[in-house]
């Protein structure tokens, strides 16, 4: 038996009775990869041939000094601190609590308090990107100590980062939808229009819906009519497709402006939508979309309809700031 600072080495054949100090993980390339042995583990006979098939010819008993902390205990204090509304944690696997969402919805992270716990030395915290949608049960992010044992005062900094709460999920709210389809093309029968189809199946999938769909020729004052006609009726979301390209004859983005709504953006960095508008008239949202809706599956619209349905208000600023990372192929 060998004692090194916090852990007491004792060989395997040795080891019958006593608790193991941490978990111990078994890899079988291409077949498993997972944890062996819990910590807390008390030793039988039948455990020493896998003990040593695992590589493992000594266990580690811990004598953990005041003011420390075992990693799986440290993992779940920081997870509690880091985890807000509609989130759940798992048991500590490895020194490893993973935070998972109890709902369909959209993924808050706080970057800010992200880098400043992973700038604690001995921290880990992975998680996803903001405004994410995510599923109920989906993992979110991962945090743990690096070292097996770790000072409570890092601990405490995470805690005292997090007061707040690092990550949150927020719920969708059902909406009731109204949609202006503009252009000559589909208002006099020549074509059929396409965006409704499409439109429908997106808020369907949030648990929204469409009310009702109405047309209108390439004229300001109809288009107008048509989404004074929705305000009247007291939706929670105004969507006039059909017309927000550069042409001469669209008459979408003046006629959404001539209603007195207020355009926070026409024009978005990211392909493919760069030709959206948000815009507000009083509380309801009205977008203008842009024809690539029609085709492509992911465009500016998905980026802020689940927003949106969040009950997020959206800025300018969140429009600006989508040049980053906003390229796809298109």
């Amino acid at each position: 038996m060998v004692k090194s600072s916090y852990l007491i080495e004792v060989p395997v054949e040795q080891a019958v009775g006593m608790r193991l100090g941490h978990d111990l993980t078994r890899i079988l390339p291409g077949e498993f990869k997972g944890r062996a042995f819990k910590a807390g583990h008390e030793i039988t006979p039948e455990d020493i041939p896998l003990l040593l098939d695992i590589g493992k010819r000594h266990i580690y008993i811990m004598d953990i000094p005041v003011g420390y902390l075992h990693e799986n205990e440290g993992a779940e204090r920081m997870a509690k601190a880091l985890a807000g509304g509609e989130i759940l944690l798992t048991e500590p696997v490895e020194g490893k609590v993973t935070l998972k969402s109890k709902i369909h919805g959209l993924l808050k992270v706080r970057a800010d308090i992200v880098h400043q716990v992973n700038e604690l030395e001995g921290i880990s915290l992975s998680t996803l990107v903001d405004n994410q949608v995510v599923q109920p049960g989906q993992s979110l992010a991962g945090v743990r100590p690096i070292p097996l044992i770790i000072e409570e005062g890092k601990i405490l900094a995470v805690e005292r980062l997090a007061e707040q709460s690092a990550l949150s999920v927020k719920p969708f709210k059902p909406m009731r939808v109204g949609v202006v389809t503009t252009g000559s093309e589909v208002y006099t029968g020549r074509i059929q229009d396409k965006f409704g189809p499409v439109i429908r199946a997106k808020l369907k999938a949030f648990g929204s819906e469409v009310i009702e769909q109405r047309l209108a020729n390439d004229d300001a004052e109809q288009i107008q009519n048509e989404i004074r006609y929705f305000i009247d009726k007291k939706v929670d979301l105004i969507l006039v497709t059909g017309g927000m390209s550069v042409d001469p004859d669209d008459r979408t983005p003046g006629a959404i402006k001539g209603v007195g709504a207020e355009v926070v953006r026409y024009g978005t960095p990211m392909l493919p939508g760069s030709m959206l508008l948000m815009a507000y008239y009083g509380d309801i949202p009205i977008m203008g979309l842009p024809g690539c809706v029609m085709h492509d599956p992911h465009t500016s619209f998905d980026v802020f309809l689940p927003r949106i349905l969040a009950g997020e208000k959206i800025t300018a600023k969140d429009i600006t700031s989508m040049g980053y990372g906003g390229f796809h192929s298109c």
